[in-house]
């Protein structure tokens, strides 16, 4: 009787073990989660950098005209009364 249940534990433990951990729902799996993890900080250490240059420079075109000036120019294309806007179109 002992014999026997040591006979099933072997067989489970040298059995299931290796395949549990080098299948899909195993080692390798928790790998894969691992990398998917790493991934997943690394995007959003970049959109939190993102972030704070987008709100740096939503901060300069509040408090600085000369910030809020240049994008009306170069973006939006205006020019202040008077002035005379030259558009060359695209170099061909």
């Amino acid at each position: 009787m002992l014999r026997g249940l040591a006979a099933v534990f072997l067989a489970a433990t040298f059995g299931y073990g290796p395949y549990h951990l080098y299948t899909r729902s195993g080692y390798a799996k928790y790998r894969e989660l691992r990398r998917d993890l790493e991934a997943a900080h690394q995007r959003n250490a970049r959109l939190r950098a993102e972030n704070e240059r987008l709100a740096r420079e939503v901060e300069s075109l509040r408090t600085d005209p000369r910030a809020l000036e240049r994008v009306a120019r170069i973006d939006m294309g205006w020019v202040r009364p008077g002035e005379i806007l030259f558009d060359f179109g695209e170099g061909r």
